[in-house]
């Protein structure tokens, strides 16, 4: 396409991650590039908190005990009121939007049976929002060989290009950790089609194991401002036995399902809740520690989004297993709360535009792939009609 193709779009992206928090919802105007030449501008972020009926019934759903259509259709709708939440916060209504990046809620990730699901009801958002809506990020990375996971390290190489230094570690901590390692644009090693050295993969459980065992023992979602684990022990014979798993030595692209790694596997129930916390948290540091081996250089520093960021003691026990300095993304004047649902307003962008959303290096696929599919709202936008947006 040629430069005056690139044309800023104001987009809406949506996450609702493994953690099981909500859903996020942020809004950005940008022209889907990651490089030098591309626009990027974020605007108002919110969270629409999932109440404790909801989350339990998702949970019933990830680990099977639970019919997924019904939820499917309340999960749309939870994302629709978010939008229209979005809106108002902006001061906008649906005709200022040009698309929605709608990530959905993963419930079963399998890449090795070339199978990823998603649930979410992208037509149906299209439909309630009048904006069109992309969705399904991750099923042609994975149709082509790939991981399907992780997406947001294209968007992380956006952000990190104003930086000085490199290379650097971008880590989130969700329900499952992931790392986008990220070089300078000029330096030597494999690079994203935009220029950027880039490589991700998932480095084990995050937030999950911790929050499943506090919600077992307590029923409180999680571990909040790491208190049970600072109260507690780490059990040494535990941690050593969680760390012997194969996953970590195995070379990327890599990719986990929430449940890869769960609480009967982990053998802690002998522990107490503050012990096992600590056990949990401590693991949590470790793995990803282990992912280090696997980069091309060491990272000269770690920037830390999601919610993992937030615990005192996860972030203690990283800057413990860690040798270069671990700061909150808010440190370089990134929103950590926002960050991953402005990557999919992002990527729902360089899917209309075509433009690649995974490479070798982040998910192992052939090459570097475009994906997503378009739910449109009614009438057509500006890739059919040449207007500027796409409005119902």
């Amino acid at each position: 396409m040629s430069e005056s193709a690139y044309r800023p779009l104001r987009a809406i992206g949506l996450m609702s991650g493994t953690s099981l928090d909500g859903v996020d919802a942020a809004l950005v105007v940008t022209d889907g590039r990651a490089d030098a030449r591309g626009v990027l501008t974020c605007g108002p972020a919110l969270t629409l908190a999932y109440d404790d009926s909801l989350r339990n019934r998702l949970r019933a759903v990830l680990s099977g005990a639970a019919p997924v259509l019904p939820m499917e259709q309340e999960l749309t709708l939870w994302h629709a009121r978010a939008v229209e939440h979005l809106l108002a916060r902006a001061g906008l209504d649906r005709t200022a939007i040009d698309v929605i990046g709608f990530h959905g809620q993963t419930v079963l990730h399998r890449p090795d049976l070339r199978l990823t699901w998603q649930i979410g009801d992208g037509a149906t958002l299209a439909r309630r929002t009048g904006i069109t809506v992309v969705n399904d990020f991750r099923t042609a990375d994975i149709d082509h060989g790939g991981q399907g996971a992780p997406l947001v390290p294209i968007y992380h190489t956006a952000l990190a290009r104003t930086l000085p230094e490199g290379p650097l570690v971008v880590l989130n901590v969700g329900g499952v950790g992931n790392v986008t390692w990220i070089d300078r644009p000029d330096a030597d090693g494999g690079q994203d089609s935009e220029g950027a050295p880039l490589l991700a993969f998932d480095t084990g459980p995050g937030n999950a194991l911790i929050d499943d065992w506090v919600f077992r023992h307590t029923g409180a979602p999680c571990d909040r401002d790491g208190e049970k684990a600072q109260a507690g022990r780490i059990d040494a014979a535990t941690l050593a036995a969680l760390e012997r798993d194969p996953y970590f030595d195995r070379p990327p692209p890599k990719s986990l399902d929430r449940n890869d790694f769960s609480l009967e596997r982990a053998g802690i129930e002998s522990l107490s809740v503050a012990d096992g916390a600590a056990t949990l948290t401590a693991f949590t540091a470790c793995a990803v520690a282990r992912a280090v081996p696997h980069f091309p250089k060491r990272p000269v520093r770690w920037l830390v989004c999601g919610g993992g960021r937030r615990n005192p003691a996860l972030m203690a026990a990283l800057r413990q297993h860690l040798a270069a300095p671990v700061d909150a993304v808010e440190r370089v004047g990134w929103d950590g709360d926002a960050l991953e649902a402005q990557a999919f307003a992002f990527l729902a962008v360089r899917s209309l535009y075509g433009l690649p959303l995974t490479f070798p290096g982040t998910t192992g696929a052939p090459r570097a792939l475009t994906g997503g599919v378009r739910h449109p709202c009614g009438q057509e936008g500006p890739f059919t009609s040449g207007q500027t947006n796409m409005m119902c």
